[in-house]
């Protein structure tokens, strides 16, 4: 999300001094260690680039001080920066959040968004001080969530976008008509990092509380379920890509139901129909698929209670995603 960003100060009238990003780290299947895309496309434009653990790491401030930045732009970094630090740019650490602060202050604001059901998000370009965003703001700009939005693709617009307001704050600053203003005590919301468990469906909330979940989880860190029955939960679990749609009907929470070429869970509310699937150690496939692998390895009969006409139009299934 940090890439347009740089992108675009690197296309700008700005001088690029040097890049901060996280350590190179292990990747993919073969964990091959690589850089972050950030220090990639930095280090192939000749910039020099900085890879602390923390900002509080030997030799950070010195290097900082020897770059002698006038300001230090900076797109979800994610790391505490210390107060001699904060104070050694003489236009201080530019932040681009993707939020209208004060809501959703922190680390998921994209994904509280869409998990809020919020019609309207933005980006906002404030100045890092002590607190947790709550420095004043030069500039926002405001963008509608579409209906079937993910995190994931309302993230990619947010970053363009930002990336093109973070430019314009940096041409008024240098210009010296940049006016921050302080943050307003009302509307504060908070987003704070997700864990895994943020991210576990509960079949009993209602049909648009659980799509927004998957959609504000989506692609990251994904919506997952568990297949009841015995063994290891983890071999049980089940990613769950967006919904298909919202249907009538009502199944108990959890229940699967087979009809239509589609595959039907319950909710606390109305049916909702499965779109892709992805099973512990497997590949995304259609839920359709999923389920008749699921049928052919326990049988009719077998520790999942699965029953119904195989060939059938609708069958109803003893299977619960829990």
């Amino acid at each position: 999300m940090a890439l347009p960003a740089l992108q675009a100060l690197l296309a700008s009238r700005h001088e690029v001094v040097g890049v901060l990003t996280r350590p190179d780290a292990p990747v993919g299947r073969g964990r091959q260690v690589k850089a972050s895309p950030v220090g990639e496309v930095a280090r192939d434009a000749g910039i020099p680039v900085l890879t602390p653990v923390r900002l509080s790491d030997p030799g950070v401030d010195e290097q900082l001080r020897a770059w002698a930045p006038d300001a230090c732009p900076v797109v979800a970094y994610g790391a505490l920066v210390p107060q001699s630090l904060l104070d050694l740019p003489a236009h201080g650490w530019i932040n681009l959040h993707f939020s209208l602060l004060p809501a959703w202050r922190g680390a998921a604001p994209v994904q509280a968004a869409v998990r809020a059901g919020d019609p309207i998000t933005g980006v906002s370009i404030f100045r890092i001080d002590a607190g947790l965003d709550t420095g004043p703001v030069f500039a926002q700009r405001r963008v509608e969530i579409a209906d079937r939005e993910t995190s994931g693709e309302l993230l990619t617009r947010l970053a363009e976008l930002g990336a093109e307001v973070l430019v314009d704050t940096l041409d008024a600053l240098a210009a010296g008509s940049a006016t921050a203003v302080a943050q307003s005590a009302d509307g504060v919301s908070l987003a704070p990092r997700l864990t895994v468990a943020d991210a576990r469906v509960d079949w009993h909330s209602s049909a648009t509380t659980i799509d927004r979940l998957i959609r504000a989880m989506t692609p990251t860190p994904g919506a997952w379920t568990t297949v009841d029955g015995p063994g290891d939960p983890a071999q049980r679990r089940l990613l769950v890509a967006p919904l298909d749609a919202q249907g009538t009907g009502v199944l108990p929470p959890g229940v699967v139901e087979v009809r239509d070429g589609g595959v039907w869970v319950g909710t606390g509310t109305t049916v909702v129909r499965l779109g892709d699937v992805r099973p512990a150690g497997r590949r995304l496939m259609p839920a359709a698929d999923w389920l008749r692998g699921l049928r052919g390895s326990h049988g009719s009969h077998g520790s999942h209670g699965l029953h119904g006409q195989p060939d059938g139009d609708s069958s109803t299934h003893p299977v619960r995603l829990d």
